[in-house]
């Protein structure tokens, strides 16, 4: 009797630990039944019950994990305990449970189960796997079982894709979380509305940029007043976001995150996405190009407006700089230039006096190029000089615009002639056409001459109303005053320059050897332009 109890417990001791592993996600299907939790466990449970050699061990559950990964907990707790040697065989519903990841699928069963001296067994697809298996064509049908395993995810992935890039194109918002300043519509998540609190921190981000505040300067006084930066504004709104790229629990503003507000062209109405793409079973994304991104513009309201937009941008890149975190970058950083080299013009210090010098100079000395030292103060009664000449001719040229504006429309509306010309020549070839019918009811002419009078009818008609057609179009065509001239009409005179005037105003200054300085506005080539066509070749 006792030899028999020993046999038995000896028996026992032969079988092996077994791990049964369940996976599910939603690209499974996990509406589908057969599929569930329950269900494989149940399954694998009856099957393993049914073999002499196997003994449970563990039972381990990723539920809501995509196959094309193996980051998941579950799995991960597996494979630690077959590195301790507490498992000896790993059980599973199917070849696609383990993974849908081809390469990594065909690692774990031909290399590392074996390796481990695992017994692998995918009871739907008949694989029964020993570690001193070896058979070649058993991992042929393996790899062929992974191989269409694999199809699906990527089926999926490309009708998820297809149906993202849809929406995109309608310009429907599908990110998880707006960007800081919207908030998604509560009657259609594809929509953004503004965040009244959010959007005035981010116009008053814009404003500070273009007055001469550097991006550590605005991240260092939003902090200092306690202003919650977008990540932490989310949390406490509820929503359950976290950004990957910050450092352990700060909820602070930094440099990167005011650049990456005023970059975001989301904030001028204009809905782009698909800025990045993310391969399969691939953790990081990879940028993509601008012509690639989808932009539809105007989806909703904006919180910048276009011409904000445009300088902050043309500030950007400029790349300006900050020499500290308290100092504001001067008005006219990224704005100088060597008339000789072209190259950018240094800020320096001289006697308690701030000057500009050629940046060749500076750095190479006067083999290179000379010194073009110029004084702020110099230079700022210059340019501001200048501007308050343009101002007080703006009025003048406004009146000359307008002028030429009117003498071109006549000049071409004549050569067009006037559209009521037009519309009674219509209006004559109508009832001609339909006295050319009555004489065919009555006999006079024959079917023949009605075609032929009624087809000239028709051309003729048709040309007087793409003369109509014309007219109108040039005349919603018609030139209008320069923008920029309207913006200067705000001034009537300036008495000190500021950050915001020069952003505004100047394309770029360059600073010449024989003390010449060229000032070019933003408006020069518009006002050149004109000049040039009224014969006259000034330039302001």
């Amino acid at each position: 009797m006792k030899n028999k109890t020993a046999q038995s417990q000896a028996k026992e001791d032969t079988r092996l630990n077994t791990a049964l592993y369940i996976r599910l996600s939603r690209e499974d299907g996990d509406k589908a039944e057969s599929l569930s939790v329950a269900n494989q466990r149940m399954l694998l449970m009856e099957f393993m019950e049914r073999q002499n050699d196997l003994r449970l061990h563990d039972v381990y559950v990723d539920d809501g994990y995509t196959g094309t990964s193996f980051e998941r907990p579950a799995f991960k707790r597996m494979i630690e305990d077959i590195e301790s040697g507490n498992v000896q065989c790993v059980l599973v519903k199917d070849l696609s449970r383990l993974g849908r990841n081809l390469p990594e699928v065909s690692r774990y069963t031909s290399e590392y189960f074996p390796h481990k001296r695992v017994r692998f067994i995918a009871i739907n697809d008949f694989i029964d796997r020993d570690y001193l298996d070896i058979d070649p064509d058993g991992d042929m049908v393996i790899d062929f079982k992974n191989m269409f395993n694999g199809f699906y995810p990527k089926d999926i992935s490309k009708k998820v894709r297809s149906t993202f890039r849809s929406k995109q194109s309608n310009g429907q918002f599908i990110g998880a979380f707006a960007s800081f300043g919207y908030v998604k519509s509560a009657s259609d998540h594809n929509k953004l509305e503004i965040d009244p609190y959010a959007a005035d921190i981010v116009k008053r981000i814009f404003a500070m940029y273009i007055k001469g505040s550097g991006q550590n300067t605005i991240a260092k006084i939003l902090n200092e007043e306690g202003i919650p930066c977008p990540s932490a504004y989310k949390k406490q709104c509820g929503l359950n976001y976290h950004n990957c790229n910050r450092l352990g629990a700060t909820s602070y503003w930094t440099y990167s995150t005011i650049r990456n507000i005023l970059r975001n062209e989301i904030y001028t109405g204009d809905m782009v996405q698909n800025k990045s793409f993310r391969h399969m079973c691939k953790k990081d994304a990879i940028s993509l190009p601008r012509e690639k991104w989808i932009v539809v513009k105007n989806t909703h309201e904006p919180v910048i407006d276009r011409e904000t937009w445009d300088k902050v941008q043309d500030l950007l890149k400029r790349n300006t700089r900050q020499t500290s975190l308290t100092d504001n970058v001067h008005m006219f950083a990224g704005y100088l230039r060597c008339g000789d080299c072209g190259r950018a013009m240094v800020k320096i210090k001289r006697r308690g006096e701030i000057c500009f010098n050629c940046g060749s100079y500076n750095r190479y000395g006067k083999k290179i190029c000379t010194i073009h030292n110029i004084t702020e103060g110099e230079l700022e009664g210059i340019v501001l000089d200048d501007l308050n000449l343009i101002i007080r001719s703006v009025r003048d040229i406004k009146g000359l615009v307008a002028e030429e504006n009117e003498r071109q429309s006549k000049t071409r509306l004549g050569s067009l002639g006037d559209s009521s010309k037009y519309q009674a020549e219509i209006s004559r070839l109508k009832k001609r056409k339909e006295r050319t019918y009555e004489d065919y009811t009555d006999g006079l002419i024959t079917k023949d001459e009605y075609r032929q009078y009624r087809d000239k009818c028709e051309q003729q008609i048709n040309a007087a109303s793409a003369m109509i057609d014309k007219i109108s179009r040039f005349k919603a065509q018609m030139p209008e005053n320069s923008p920029w001239i309207e913006r200067l009409l705000r001034y009537q005179k300036l008495h000190r320059l500021d950050r915001n005037t020069v952003v505004e105003m100047i394309s770029m200054i360059y600073i010449c050897e024989d003390n010449t300085i060229k000032i070019v506005y933003n408006f020069s080539d518009e006002l050149e332009l004109f000049l040039n066509r009224k014969g006259d070749g000034k330039r302001l």
